[in-house]
C-alpha cells in the first residue's frame, strides 16, 4: 500500500499525478478499483481507509479532503485516522487531495495535525508556475510538446505565455487544437497559435466594444470567438479574465506592474497592456459583467438553458 498528499494550485498537475497512479490499475476492473470522494465525514472516513480490496486486484482511493484542513478533529478521531493509515491493506493506494482555489493566494495551516500526518507520506505540493517565470513555462511547454510529438519554435512559446498565460489545462488544451492544426508536420509556430487560440487581445476587441455600447460590433466579435472555441470556453476564459482586470483596475493605482504581475498569475507586458486598456472601463461594469457571465455559466452547466450560446449573449448585453 502507498499513501499520497497532493496538494497546491494547480489542479492540472495533481490530476496527471493521479492518472499515473490510475494507469497502474488493472483496465477490466476500473470501476470497482478507483474511487473518489468529497470530504467524507468522519465515520465514513475511517471505513474508507479501511477498504478491503476485492479479488481484483490493486485498488487506488482518491480523498478530496480541503474541507478537512477548515476544521479541527478531535484527539481521538485523528488517532483512528492514524491508525487506520498505518494499517492499510497493502493492495490499497490512496491519495488525499486538499485542491486550492487558483489564484487566491490561499495556503493550509502546516500547524493542524492532520497536515503533519498526511505529510509523513508521499507528500507533494503543487504550485502555479507564475507568468513572469517565463523560463518554467517554456521549459513545461517543451516538455509537454514533446509528449505530443511537437516542437515549437521560440516565438510560438513566448506567442502561447502572453495570449494563454500561466494556466496549464488551457495550455495543454490549445496545444491539442495545434496538433490537430500541424498535423501532418510537427512545428508549432507563432503564426498558427495567433490564428487557433483565443488570445487577450481577441478578448479586449470583444469586451471593449461591449463596455462602450456598440454591441452589434460586440456580438460580432463574440461571434468571431465561437469560431475558434465553444461558448463555454469563452466564458470559463473570460471569467478568469475579468477577475484579473477587476483586481488591476481595483489596484493599479497602490501597485506597481511587476507586484500585479505577481497578484494576478500574468506576465507584465500583459499587465502593462491591460491597465492602458481598462481607462476607459468603470470598476462598476467589470463586476457587473462578471456577476452576469457567472449567472449565465450557472444556468448552462445546470441544464437551465435550452440555448448556451444565446444565454451567454444574453449576458454580455444585459
Amino acid at each position: 500500500m502507498a499513501i499520497y498528499f497532493f496538494y497546491g494550485e494547480e489542479d492540472f498537475n495533481i490530476e496527471k499525478e493521479v492518472e499515473k497512479l490510475k494507469k497502474t490499475l488493472d483496465k477490466n476492473f476500473l470501476e470497482m478499483s478507483f474511487k473518489t470522494y468529497d470530504n467524507p465525514k468522519f465515520p465514513e472516513l475511517i471505513s474508507i481507509l479501511r477498504t478491503q480490496p476485492m479479488m481484483f486486484g490493486k485498488m487506488l482511493i482518491v480523498i478530496n479532503c480541503l474541507s478537512y484542513f477548515s476544521k479541527t478533529f478531535e484527539d481521538k478521531e485523528m488517532k483512528e485516522i492514524i491508525s487506520a493509515l498505518e494499517n492499510n491493506n497493502e493492495s490499497l493506494d490512496i491519495v488525499f487531495i486538499a485542491q486550492l482555489p487558483r489564484d487566491e493566494g490561499k495556503k493550509l495551516d502546516t500547524r493542524k495535525k492532520l497536515f503533519k500526518t498526511l505529510a509523513k507520506y508521499n507528500t507533494k505540493e503543487f504550485q502555479l508556475i507564475p507568468s513572469y517565470k517565463t523560463a518554467e513555462l517554456e521549459d513545461w511547454l517543451k516538455k509537454n510538446a514533446k509528449s505530443k510529438g511537437l516542437k515549437m519554435t521560440s516565438d510560438a512559446l513566448t506567442a502561447m505565455i502572453i495570449q494563454i498565460g500561466n494556466n496549464l489545462r488551457q495550455l495543454d488544451t490549445e496545444m491539442d487544437k495545434l496538433q490537430l492544426m500541424a498535423y501532418p508536420n510537427e512545428l508549432v509556430t507563432a503564426d498558427m497559435v495567433k490564428e487557433i487560440c483565443i488570445s487577450n487581445e481577441d478578448l479586449f476587441a470583444f469586451s471593449d466594444y461591449l463596455m462602450e455600447g456598440q454591441k452589434d460590433k460586440a456580438l460580432k466579435e463574440y461571434r468571431k470567438l465561437l469560431d475558434k472555441k465553444y461558448c463555454l470556453e469563452i466564458v470559463s476564459t473570460l471569467q478568469t479574465m475579468v477577475r484579473r482586470w477587476i483586481i488591476l483596475k481595483a489596484k493599479a493605482s497602490v501597485y506597481s506592474p511587476f507586484e500585479l504581475s505577481k497578484l494576478t498569475g500574468q506576465h507584465e507586458y500583459v499587465v502593462k497592456l491591460t491597465i492602458q486598456k481598462l481607462k476607459k472601463t468603470s470598476l462598476k461594469d467589470l463586476v457587473k459583467l462578471k456577476k452576469n457571465i457567472t449567472e449565465a455559466e450557472y444556468r448552462i452547466k445546470s441544464g437551465l438553458s435550452q440555448n448556451p450560446e444565446a444565454e451567454v449573449e444574453n449576458a454580455f448585453f444585459r
